[in-house]
């Protein structure tokens, strides 16, 4: 893993966006996965001025988000494709056509697994992923536990995950889904590139167990160490733990 540790997380985003930028001009066909939640929003922000400066281009660009709330419709504020749209989608020029995402409220929700694992072989895989950390060292949705699933599939959230979602839900812990779709550890691992931003003392303990602790389960995260081309980017309050 690389490891950068910036004064800010306002500073961490900003490059981060300048990388992505740089990725994307290298690539204009680049697959992006995409994460939501807090952590990214001001790199969101960032490339949203970026393109409005004429500065990135994302046309050709395909995006693949990370997971979905199980019974939330794309329509419903809290869900994230929501959230991408308030903070993203509509504020660039991503084709819709390239733009995928998992369907919480598909019918059958192996065969919605299925299908998205089958979009995301076609295009390629991903050739660069952005990712955050949840405090008990998620991955995406891929939660803590005995073992982890390398297909994309349906998981039980924490009830520290649900609790990180409370924003997107009025701050009602009895609206937050049970339940999410989650791409699963192989993909995220076999991403040409792979981006991980942390931020804020509550990321410190579970960044610490991601970078120095063993590769196991219980930290989904710490399987970065094996990845070919990880970075962590980190402000100096989520790196504090680090020796």
């Amino acid at each position: 893993m690389n490891i950068r540790v910036f004064d800010s997380e306002q500073q961490a985003a900003a490059a981060c966006a300048t990388r992505l930028a740089e990725a994307v001009r290298a690539r204009p066909s680049l697959v992006l996965g995409l994460p939501t939640g807090r952590t990214p929003l001001h790199v969101y922000r960032e490339l949203v001025a970026l393109h409005g400066r004429g500065a990135l281009a994302l046309s050709g660009v395909r995006t693949f988000n990370l997971d979905e709330f199980v019974g939330v419709p794309a329509t419903d504020g809290g869900s994230f494709r929501a959230y991408m749209d308030r903070h993203f989608f509509r504020h660039v020029d991503l084709a819709p056509g390239n733009i995928h995402f998992l369907d919480g409220v598909a019918e059958d929700l192996e065969a919605e697994c299925a299908r998205y694992d089958a979009a995301l072989v076609r295009a390629g895989g991903l050739g660069l992923v952005l990712l955050g950390i949840g405090a008990n060292g998620h991955l995406a949705f891929n939660e803590p536990g005995e073992s982890l699933v390398a297909a994309c599939h349906r998981t039980r959230l924490s009830r520290e995950t649900r609790v990180a979602n409370l924003m997107l839900f009025g701050d009602d812990p009895g609206r937050v889904p049970m339940e999410a779709l989650t791409l699963g550890m192989g993909a995220l691992l076999q991403a040409g590139r792979a981006v991980l931003l942390a931020f804020g003392e509550g990321k410190a303990e579970a960044v610490r167990a991601m970078v120095q602790g063993p590769v196991t389960p219980r930290c989904p995260a710490s399987f970065l160490q094996l990845h070919r081309d990880a970075e962590v980017w980190l402000d100096a309050a989520a790196a504090r733990a680090l020796q």
